[in-house]
């Protein structure tokens, strides 16, 4: 925890003075027990972005490639997903998806706080596109409270397909909990599609994107 601490505040600390954020809505996390940050996405960085700034723990997925990239990019970004409990899941692949689940699961059950992208990958024309229900099984699993986030001008730190990073002025928007009741496992899959699309009805009032009915096709880890 004391190496999470100190890589949490040195990051929060390097993004609030090179991109000087507005932050929104931090009050909305509980300051105890387990709960589900369900962000859009825009960047590579949103997940360090939402990491460093909520004021509780939150563990997300991360494609194993951050683990395994090679030289001093990939040793420096090993150690931050290490540190902040990032959870490796190999892209593409369902059975590994479903492994990743149950483990987000478990960190629900300690008690402690998951992130979770709705849309499964990265929006790169900007359009908020329909949410995979893993989210909305989450939810009804555990009963945990869902925050919903809506993260606005991130995509500029970082555009698809290029390497550097140019500080820029973003936004992030942290809304009123969402809860649903707890069902267990054992629930109907019209049940999480409905959860999923209240989910994502918040996230869109959050970040005002354009939204498609449509999935977003890039290859990911759902």
């Amino acid at each position: 925890m004391a190496v999470f601490d100190a890589i949490r505040w040195t990051t929060r600390g390097l993004i609030s003075s090179t991109c000087r954020p507005t932050v929104i809505g931090l009050e909305n996390v509980p300051k105890e027990g387990p709960f589900i940050v369900a962000p859009n996405h825009l960047s590579f960085l949103d997940s360090v972005i939402v990491q460093a700034l909520m004021p509780r723990p939150v563990a997300f997925f991360a494609k194993a490639e951050y683990f395994t990239t090679k030289g001093v990019k990939g040793a420096v970004m090993k150690s931050f997903f290490e540190a902040v409990g990032s959870i490796p899941v190999e892209r593409g692949e369902q059975a590994a998806s479903v492994q990743a689940l149950k483990t987000l699961l478990d960190i629900l059950e300690s008690g402690k706080g998951i992130g979770i992208y709705p849309e499964g990958t990265r929006s790169r024309d900007g359009i908020l596109y329909r949410g995979r229900t893993g989210v909305g099984w989450l939810a009804l699993t555990t009963g945990a409270p869902v925050i919903p986030v809506g993260l606005i001008g991130t995509e500029k730190l970082q555009p698809a397909d290029k390497n550097a990073v140019r500080p820029q002025h973003f936004t992030m928007k942290v809304g009123e909990p969402l809860y649903f009741d707890k069902t267990g496992p054992d629930h109907s899959l019209p049940a999480r599609r409905e959860v999923t699309d209240k989910i994502m009805d918040a996230i869109a009032l959050l970040s005002g994107q354009e939204r498609s009915t449509s999935y977003n096709q890039s290859k990911s880890v759902d």
